[in-house]
């Protein structure tokens, strides 16, 4: 016969089944998570949109920050940039004596800091913002391997926030959403334009077998959107488009911030809204990524630029930073002096201009030996 005292104890057995199952079948050691991204970079629109199929603003060389100085392209550090809306950090690695530093054509023109300072800056910034999706795109000058890389990743943490696709190579409609890279916790993705090796370190991707670029030192308009550089199909790869009005001084090309406004706005001969506008009617697909210079130009024109790329409202919760005038020394790392540059270790080296005239004297100098 069924006891009182057994139906009770299969009642509370029953029960305490129950209650656990649910937390049992989420449990992360089994794999099954429960979580779901409801707002991605800033949209819900975007969660179920593929990494492919999104368009995002990028900083032009992203280290190279200050006032005054013909090698800087932004007048704010990352965290900022970020804050604003930048998701591609783009930068250029250099060899200082084993180390790999973030240096703009060579580290005695302007010298960024070490590599695992500012990735350290954009690790804080990730898990300080858990819902958005970010690149980087490291321009390898002097090809260090891709395991240098890994190192210093690793150091900071921030390997197991990279994604490492199924491939060494995959086609703009296969890249995973922004709401599973969220939920999964790869939020990174990194691409390097040479030495990439997918079989020694799978989330440092290659750039040009996945993204083709447009030109780039560009001086007279309009923008084109022709395939500049590539590895692989342009056809079915992911494209940047470089979208930054340079301008000749001693014959080297450099920043031009007085164009800046018009560079970056929405409509308008040369600006950024344009060349999109042009690219579309040239491969019936928006570009992937955008890179600018002095992105705060415009007031968030690049964002607005992205936002009807993407199908999306620009309507952000803060204003962006102003445009810091050339001139105006503001910031304490941007020099100790008009038309200097401090260095990423403190010292400050003397105005770019001035070694820009030196190397050209110096050059003319050997060619009349």
């Amino acid at each position: 016969m069924f006891s009182s005292s057994r139906a009770v104890r299969v009642v509370v057995s029953f029960l305490s089944l129950s209650v656990s199952l649910p937390y049992t079948l989420a449990s992360p050691a089994q794999g099954n998570i429960n979580r779901r991204a409801s707002v991605c970079n800033g949209h819900a629109e975007l969660c179920n949109r593929s990494f492919g199929n999104v368009t995002f603003v990028g900083a032009h060389d992203s280290y190279a920050v200050g006032i005054n100085s013909i090698a800087a392209n932004q007048d704010y550090n990352i965290t900022q940039q970020l804050n604003d809306g930048i998701r591609m950090l783009q930068m250029q690695a250099h060899n200082l004596s084993g180390v790999i530093q973030l240096c703009h054509t060579t580290c005695g023109l302007y010298n960024g800091g070490p590599l695992s300072t500012y990735l350290g800056t954009v690790k804080t910034w990730l898990d300080a913002n858990p819902n958005e999706v970010l690149s980087l795109l490291i321009v390898n000058s002097d090809d260090f391997p891709p395991t240098a890389y890994d190192s210093i990743f690793k150091s900071v943490g921030l390997d197991t926030m990279s994604y490492a696709p199924t491939s060494a190579v995959t086609p703009a409609t296969q890249w995973p959403t922004l709401g599973s890279l969220i939920d999964s916790g790869k939020r990174l993705l990194t691409f390097m334009d040479a030495s990439a090796d997918f079989t020694s370190v799978p989330y440092i991707i290659d750039e040009f077998t996945n993204i083709w670029e447009s030109p780039y030192d560009v001086f007279t308009l309009p923008f084109d959107c022709s395939v500049n550089r590539t590895k692989g199909d342009s056809s079915t790869e992911m494209y940047l488009i470089n979208h930054f009005f340079d301008q000749l001084i001693l014959g080297q090309p450099a920043p031009d911030p007085d164009q800046a406004n018009q560079t970056n706005a929405v409509n308008g001969t040369g600006s950024l809204g344009a060349q999109v506008a042009t690219c579309v009617a040239d491969y019936g697909r928006n570009p992937n990524f955008m890179l600018v210079d002095f992105y705060e130009y415009g007031g968030g024109s690049v964002f607005q630029v992205a936002a009807t790329a993407n199908n999306v409202t620009y309507n952000p919760s803060t204003p962006i930073a102003a445009p810091i005038p050339q001139g105006v020394n503001t910031s304490p790392g941007s020099g100790s002096s008009p038309g200097s540059q401090s260095t990423g270790d403190g010292s400050v080296m003397l105005p770019a201009v001035w070694i820009m005239l030196a190397t050209v004297l110096f050059g003319t100098y050997c060619v009349l030996l």
